[in-house]
């Protein structure tokens, strides 16, 4: 493998989020899709990032205007993509919802199409959300009645602060996830929580180049996340279901910042240990990944098959609630 270093400042090279070092080794020179993306890994902490980072503002115009089409083929969510938020935001809230008090403030950062923010409502959770890309926060507002404000984190000023924020694949994206951490302990009530749920480098889901692209900045391990959460001032709460494959999910609290980075040197060692795991023949030859891959593609044929009417069936009741809260409203003012 190859060094790379740069010890001069510079706005797109930073030292490691995690640790502040230069020490870095070559990962990869290419995304997943086998366009250029140069891909390094922290000799002293583990930590998996772009070896050119990008500046705000390229990323506030590509995640404004460019992320949703160039990933997902929409800027406006298809009803397939609205189910499976759905029901990802089904989950999210039976896995933490133990933890949580009935009728709290949860907010999202990140709120994507709104369905995280709109289920949790509809279990009597005070909540609401911030999403910077135009055509999902519409979505979220106009279709779901979801409140979802078009807004970024580093811009954001609430009036008051929130008992549960979530963080759903949304930290691998920050140019710098420890400033996005420490900005989200400001938006915490005293003994709030954290919620935090991103893609686990280590799970078994991908092979050498194939697990970077240029949207996810940072790559993280249990161990890596974990040191990052505990440097930013978060104590671990719990680690949840390791069931959730391929993501890692974490319940912090804020707690006391730390004097200096919390580092667990086995994390380079780690990272070095996934990438070499697989090569393209052992990856796709396991039966788990035949098994896997065979699943996925007769979920998409049901998926397609019910998307429609799943999405009809849900914006019937939203339209049904506000024609309820309409005639509600009515009643009052007359009375």
């Amino acid at each position: 493998m190859q060094e790379a270093s740069v010890r001069s400042i510079d706005v797109h090279h930073p030292p490691c989020d995690l640790c502040g070092s230069y020490n870095f080794e070559a990962l990869a020179r290419r995304d997943r899709r086998g366009r250029p993306l140069r891909t390094v890994v922290c000799r002293e902490c583990g930590l998996v990032r772009h070896w050119r980072v990008p500046s705000e503002q390229e990323l506030a115009r590509f995640y404004g205007l460019e992320y949703r089409q160039q990933y997902h083929g929409e800027e406006r969510p298809s009803p397939r993509r609205v189910m499976r938020a759905w029901q990802k935001a089904e989950g999210i809230f039976n896995m933490i919802s133990p933890h949580l008090k009935a009728g709290e403030t949860v907010f999202e950062v990140g709120a994507g199409i709104g369905c995280t923010v709109k289920y949790f409502e509809r279990r009597g959770f005070d909540a609401s959300g911030i999403e910077p890309h135009r055509g999902f926060q519409t979505y979220a507002t106009e279709q779901l009645r979801a409140r979802v404000q078009h807004q970024d984190l580093f811009h954001f000023r609430p009036a008051e602060k929130y008992q549960t924020v979530l963080l759903v694949h949304v930290i691998e994206h920050f140019r710098s996830a420890r400033q996005a951490l420490l900005q989200i302990r400001q938006l915490i009530a005293p003994g709030g929580k954290l919620y935090v749920e991103c893609p686990d480098l280590a799970a078994q889901f991908r092979w050498r180049t194939g697990m970077f692209h240029y949207a996810h900045i940072h790559n993280f391990t249990r161990t890596t996340l974990g040191a990052l959460a505990e440097s930013c001032g978060y104590d671990i709460v719990t680690w949840l279901p390791a069931g959730r494959e391929p993501n890692l999910c974490v319940l912090l609290t804020p707690g006391t910042l730390p004097t200096a980075p919390v580092v667990r040197p086995e994390g380079y060692g780690e990272a070095l240990a996934v990438f070499e795991r697989y090569n393209w023949l052992t990856y796709r030859g396991r039966i788990s990944y035949l098994d896997y891959r065979v699943r996925k593609i007769a979920g998409y044929a049901w998926e397609r098959l019910y998307a429609r009417r799943f999405l009809a069936q849900l914006e019937a009741e939203f339209a049904e609630q506000d024609r309820l809260a309409r005639t509600e409203a009515a009643l009052r003012r007359s009375a």
